[in-house]
């Protein structure tokens, strides 16, 4: 299997932007002060844009056939799954809690075609987890960290509801007044998007600049955390479908594995920091990497079948 076929070259272009925009702000802090106003407007226009490549009406045809399934595994991913990993990560608990709890990736679609799952399945799930994330991730933060952080559950609410509901709301209507409006913009979804990426990393991490200059080896930590993370979501994905489908195996993966780590990275930045929006922008590496064991575990599968 080449690497062509692993990957896309967006793929790869993707994940070296996210990390070179992150080690130029902590490289050149004053350069990435000048975009300290800009992540949250940023994670707007890329919620939008990824927004835009999804028809509601598509969720809804789906949902009706697999309401259980999804009911089942929406409180796994926003409520059982985060607390349980909180309690078995101590030092980067906070971390685990944020990316396990965070809704599902707008791309998660687009990443289980890659690897043949349920792309239906994993599309219901992007938009449900995507409208519920507001509401049950500073719930879980103000219940699994109350001694520890002394935080507006308002506050938080506010933030993510912002980030979601607008951009899902300006594409509804666009949709409906100006259809014609969004196949153009989708043809410069990507690089408008890189852009948006970078932007955000740089408006973010400029401000730990020095506390990662002295503690260098938190990257390295970080990197091996996510990892660890991707393989816990993976697993625990296949088990949920173990009895179902191959392909809704796939998704199940898909649906843990591939998570709004973007989100995270501003969402952290404003209430946390330092090491929460790292380790979210590290776990851009696993985003796309999972496709490799996931590639195998289907080849394996059918080959036994």
């Amino acid at each position: 299997m080449s690497m062509k076929t692993l990957f896309r070259l967006n793929d790869i272009v993707l994940v070296i932007v996210v990390i070179a925009s992150m080690a130029a702000a902590i490289v050149f802090p004053d350069f990435g002060a000048r975009f300290q106003a800009l992540p949250f407007y940023c994670l707007m226009i890329n919620f939008f844009l990824s927004y835009l490549s999804i028809d509601l009406a598509d969720v809804w045809k789906v949902l009706k056939g697999h309401s259980r399934e999804i009911l089942g595994f929406t409180v796994l991913k926003l409520a059982i799954l985060p607390v349980i990993i909180y309690f078995i990560a101590p030092q980067y608990a906070l971390s685990a809690l944020l990316l396990t709890g965070v809704s599902s990736g707008v791309v998660s679609p687009m990443i289980s075609n890659m690897v043949k799952g349920n792309s239906s399945l994993v599309l219901v799930f992007v938009v449900i987890t995507s409208a519920l994330a507001p509401f049950t991730l500073p719930a879980l933060i103000k219940v699994v960290v109350a001694k520890e952080v002394a935080i507006s559950f308002l506050a938080m609410l506010k933030m993510l509801a912002v980030v979601i509901f607008i951009p899902i709301a300006i594409v509804e209507i666009i949709r409906y007044l100006t259809p014609k409006l969004v196949a153009p913009i989708l043809k410069i979804q990507f690089p408008v998007s890189l852009f948006m990426f970078a932007l955000i990393n740089l408006g973010v991490f400029y401000r730990y600049a020095s506390f990662f200059k002295k503690e260098s080896m938190v990257i390295i930590m970080a990197t091996i955390v996510v990892f660890i993370l991707a393989a816990i979501y993976c697993i625990v994905g296949i088990l949920f479908f173990r009895k179902g489908s191959l392909e809704n195996q796939l998704a199940g993966a898909v649906m843990l594995g591939n998570i709004n780590n973007v989100l995270v990275i501003v969402f952290s930045s404003e209430f946390f920091g330092p090491i929460e929006p790292l380790v979210a922008a590290m776990y851009m590496i696993p985003f796309f990497v999972i496709v490799i064991p996931l590639r195998y575990y289907r080849r394996r599968k059918t080959r036994k079948h």
